[in-house]
């Protein structure tokens, strides 16, 4: 035999299962937000990192003429990324030169030494 169920139990049982629902779907946003902001993170650092701005230092690299303020300016803008670029196929071979190195310390920035 089926136990006698009130108006009051149904209304119980209905406003635990929304609860739930809601606490559960709280819960599936505020993962998403975390998800996300890392994700933007990871971006906004990754933007950071253009090959191109290294492209204003590659005549004082090939060559020994000093390098501009503009190369100096996005150099140090790139720093953190020059390991990074290292590998870059287009412009890692000029981060190779030795005058790379010397362009870097003509512009106050320590050229890392990469893995």
């Amino acid at each position: 035999m089926k136990p006698f169920l009130t108006h009051n139990s149904i209304i119980f049982s209905k406003f635990q299962t929304m609860e739930n629902s809601l606490r559960s779907c709280f819960t599936v946003a505020f993962m998403v937000l975390l998800l996300s902001a890392g994700q933007l993170q990871q971006t906004e650092a990754q933007s950071r990192c253009d090959s191109v701005q290294l492209s204003w230092c590659l005549q004082s690299i090939v060559s020994n003429m000093p390098p501009s303020q503009d190369c100096c300016r996005r150099l140090r803008g790139q720093q953190a990324c020059l390991c990074r670029e290292t590998r870059d196929p287009t412009f890692g071979g000029y981060l190779r030169h030795p005058g790379a190195r010397r362009v870097a310390t003509a512009c106050g920035v320590t050229f890392p030494r990469c893995n």
